[in-house]
């Protein structure tokens, strides 16, 4: 087996067990609809994980062009992955009793710890988009920078801000699914 298929089999893995997660989450809201009640926004923010982490699936398969491969970089997408993942869980905790069975407390508890880890995704990529090489970044600009440049600034904001209302929290998850529709929709359809 050659080292990309390696990589592969992995990011595989560890991304199938976080759509998992996702998907089971959303599913006890339809086997248990009177045990927790759901929130919109947290939803929403569920959409567009799983979304995130479709493109980030399809988006890796230019690992392949990558020649010469160190551990470091090994080790370093594997982390990467694992952001997903925790990402995931953070969304879908194994309850939230502490919350009042209620996914917008639990939401508004934990969405710095969210939207930070955000963050940190976005500024891996960047990284990870360099290891593909520069030819591979100037194809995807200027649309990249300005993806990753809003959502961080607005990741940023939001992580801090201390209002809770649900139409400003919607309406920037409802910007990112449009904005991350766009992105792959110009990027992977346009050529």
């Amino acid at each position: 087996m050659d080292f990309f298929n390696h990589i592969k089999t992995v990011i595989s893995i560890i991304l199938g067990l976080s759509i998992g997660c996702l998907l089971n989450g959303t599913v006890k809201f339809i086997q248990h609809p009177g045990r927790t009640k759901p929130y919109w926004v947290h939803l929403l923010w569920v959409f567009y994980l799983f979304l995130l982490m479709i493109h980030f699936w399809w988006w890796e398969y230019n690992l392949r062009d990558v020649r010469m491969w160190t551990f470091t970089e090994y080790i370093f997408i594997i982390m990467y992955i694992i952001l997903y993942f925790t990402s995931c869980q953070l969304l879908y905790p194994a309850d939230v009793k502490d919350y009042g069975d209620n996914y917008k407390n639990y939401f508004f508890s934990r969405k710095k710890w969210l939207f930070l880890l955000l963050i940190v995704v976005f500024l891996i990529d960047i990284f990870d988009t360099l290891i593909k090489g520069h030819e591979y970044l100037e194809k995807l600009m200027p649309v990249y920078a300005i993806r990753m440049i809003s959502h961080i600034s607005l990741l940023g904001i939001f992580a801090f801000l201390k209002t809770k209302r649900s139409s400003l929290y919607g309406a920037m998850v409802l910007f990112f699914i449009l904005f991350e529709l766009y992105f792959i929709f110009s990027k992977f359809y346009n050529d």
